[in-house]
């Protein structure tokens, strides 16, 4: 008889796991097991939940009698009741009478006066060693479940476990699925577009469609004042939102945004903070707020704003709402970054094109063989040649390159650096231009190109050819009148000697240093005319360079005791002596103390210095004065550059150019360091002479 129950019981658990493999609802599952274990145990009542892995219930189901109840109330039952004790523990508990068993939670409905004691079953339901849910059967007959039923129940509880995980899976793939597919129809709608405009409005079509609520809302990020503004709204209400500011972390919308995670309040839920009486959800004038959901929109790692929904159109919020949402604020605020870059492009590139037509030089662009692709409206007015002509020509038919300069197929022309030389344009006007070019590689679309700038410097060059006339009429006109005005002043000087005249004497001192002066200055123009044209130095000799500084002293004495300047000599006792042309050096040392004289203030310090550097003697000339800025450290080495600073002296610009040609022939260098307010010390270096010094002396 006990292997027919036996038996029995086993074909019964047979049929029970085969009609529940067939389920993959999780409501199903839980009606067919409670039914069937009502139907087969017996039982006036039961209750089936099924939990996540927190503990915490998915679904559940009562039945009672003929009448099935669906999501229930279970938060008392799970805390307090007799499967509470079973979820806390994970053993299953066989209840003869419930009146006796203080883990029954009794109701009204348990007194003797009403439906009195019972008996029950309760079982947890395992699948993969994780609690996934509590089987619960009632019996209005004390005593009536036994030690056999208990075993029995656990079993059919064995197999809805893994029924209930089953459908548990299959209801978080699906969910997956939706979401996925949510995201992936959002993602296509989103990167439609890349005005921002449209994109924004995108955004909220998306939203509204996927959740189905009354108003949605973006808000961005303003930096500046730690700020929510929401820019955009549609739906109900939406007018009166957009333009309202939320503080970082005042509200959903602020919290959102200072903490950068979603919140999701649904229907009933809790509309104050728990910790503060400020209101968790945002008061919008005209709309009643029933439930919200809000993300925060991110780019590039950074929360740049947030997305509100608000009010289901039909019943309360999905479930999924925050993970849809928070997917589909991610996907905005890529959306949104693409399309902002996009529109600072198209205005970089217009502003690029306005700047190139624009332009008062001919502009031209050509690939890396030279082939012209575009070319600006001032060069085709200044070539004489159509533009669809420029764009069947190479560079080279405009110009001659320097290949010295660019290389032979433009290889040496890079994009760190503008590479600039001097060329003619030939234009189509039998004319030709005399141009600077400019050009660098630039790149368009990914494509390296070449940008070639070529400025009309005809009025340069007529400027240079009327200064080159005007140094050649100085020189030529003025040279032969110096010359006698020297004669003149050297007689009227014996003369005055004779008569022992001082006033008179003074002032042919004065009128002596002017002529020497202008002298200097005419030998400078003549020096600079024939350094440019590459002329060799051919009055070198040997020269000892304190010798150099004490006469380059005693020529600018006067000017030095006029402002009462501090001079003094650093130089060591022995120094090998120089190869060069006296003269000219001794006019670079008197145009650099001149220079420093006219720069420091009255009373200041000079100092004139020489030392030995291996094969080369360093000279200096130190002044007290302003500085020179460091953008002009270069540039005063320049013919005709002078600085443009309030009360400083004026000149032609020729002292530093001449310095700079006589101390490059001789085969030196020369440079300035300065810093504002501190002075300027002017370096130059010369070599050391290779022939031996003439011993002088007496004989």
């Amino acid at each position: 008889m006990a292997n027919d129950q036996t038996r029995a019981s086993l074909e019964l658990l047979y049929h029970i796991s085969r009609d529940l493999a067939s389920a993959l609802d999780l409501r199903t599952v839980l009606q067919r097991v409670l039914l069937l274990s009502l139907k087969n145990v017996g039982g006036e009542r039961g209750a089936m939940f099924a939990l996540d892995d927190r503990g915490q219930p998915l679904d559940g189901v009562i039945i009672y009698g003929s009448r099935v109840q669906t999501t229930p109330k279970l938060r008392e039952t799970l805390e307090k009741g007799l499967a509470g004790w079973v979820i806390r523990t994970g053993k299953p508990a066989l209840v003869p009478n419930t009146s006796q068993d203080a883990r029954w939670l009794r109701r009204a409905d348990d007194s003797i006066e009403r439906s009195g004691a019972k008996s029950a079953i309760c079982v947890p339901l395992h699948a993969r060693e994780r609690l996934v849910g509590v089987l619960t059967l009632v019996h209005p007959t004390p005593e009536f479940f036994t030690n056999d039923h208990l075993a029995f129940i656990q079993a059919i509880a064995d197999q809805a476990g893994i029924a209930i995980l089953n459908a548990r899976l299959y209801a978080e793939s699906q969910r997956q699925a939706r979401v996925m597919t949510a995201l992936a129809e959002n993602a296509v709608a989103l990167n439609a577009s890349l005005r921002v405009d449209e994109v924004l409005q995108r955004i909220l079509e998306q939203t509204a469609q996927a959740l189905r609520v009354e108003t949605v809302a973006l808000g961005m990020l303003d930096p500046a004042c730690k700020e929510i503004e929401f820019r955009t709204a549609t739906g109900k209400s939406a007018r009166t939102l957009i333009g309202l500011r939320r503080e970082m972390g005042q509200g959903v919308a602020g919290k959102v945004a200072l903490e950068g995670r979603g919140v999701m309040v649904p229907d009933g839920g809790p509309l104050r903070d728990k910790t503060d009486s400020e209101p968790l959800v945002d008061e919008v004038p005209g709309l009643e707020v029933r439930a919200i959901v809000c993300a925060p929109v991110h780019a590039q790692g950074k929360t740049i704003g947030v997305l509100e929904a608000i009010n289901p159109l039909y019943g309360s919020l999905d479930p999924d709402a925050l993970i849809v949402l928070s997917g589909i604020g991610s996907l905005a605020g890529t959306a949104i970054h693409n399309a902002q870059l996009y529109e600072q492009v198209q205005v970089a590139h217009q502003r690029y094109h306005e700047l190139f037509e624009d332009s008062i030089d001919p502009i031209l662009v050509t690939d890396m063989k030279g082939n012209i692709l575009e070319a600006n409206r001032q060069a085709i007015r200044t070539s004489g040649f159509s533009a669809t002509s420029l764009q069947q020509l190479t560079i080279d038919r405009l110009h001659q390159a320097n290949l010295d300069r660019v290389g032979a197929h433009f290889e040496k022309i890079s994009d760190q650096t503008t590479i600039s030389y001097e060329s003619v344009l030939r234009s189509n006007l039998r004319k030709e231009i005399p141009v600077q070019v400019n050009v660098h590689k630039v790149h368009f679309d990914s494509t390296p190109c070449l940008q070639w700038i070529l400025r009309d410097i005809s009025e340069r060059r007529d400027l240079d050819a009327l200064r080159e006339d005007l140094i050649a009429m100085i020189y030529h006109d003025l040279r032969s009148p110096l010359a006698n005005v020297i004669s003149s002043l050297d007689i009227l000087r014996v003369m005055v000697a004779e008569s022992s005249s001082p006033p008179m004497g003074s002032v042919l001192n004065i009128a002596t240093r002017s002529t020497e002066r202008i002298q200097r200055l005419i030998s400078s123009l003549l020096d600079i005319h024939s350094l440019e044209a590459g002329q060799a130095i051919a009055t070198q000799k040997n020269a000892d360079p304190k010798t150099l500084i004490q006469e380059a002293l005693e020529v600018m004495q006067p000017s030095l005791e006029g402002k009462q300047l501090q001079v003094e000599v650093a130089a060591p006792v022995e120094l090998p002596p120089i190869w060069v042309d006296a003269d000219m050096i001794r006019r670079v040392l008197i145009n650099l103390i001149e220079n420093a004289c006219k720069f420091t203030p009255l009373e200041g310090r000079l100092e004139v210095g020489a030392d030995r550097q291996n094969d080369r003697v360093l000279m200096w000339v130190q002044d007290s004065g302003p500085g020179i800025p460091q953008e002009s450290q270069e540039v005063i080495f320049n013919k005709f550059s002078r600085l443009r600073q309030e009360n400083t002296p004026k000149g032609l610009g020729l002292g530093l150019a001449f310095c700079r040609l006589a101390i490059q022939a001789h085969g030196g260098k020369i440079w300035v360091e300065s810093h504002l307010g501190k002075g300027s010390r002017f370096l130059f270096t010369l070599p050391v002479s290779i022939l031996p010094t003439v011993p002088t002396g007496k004989g």
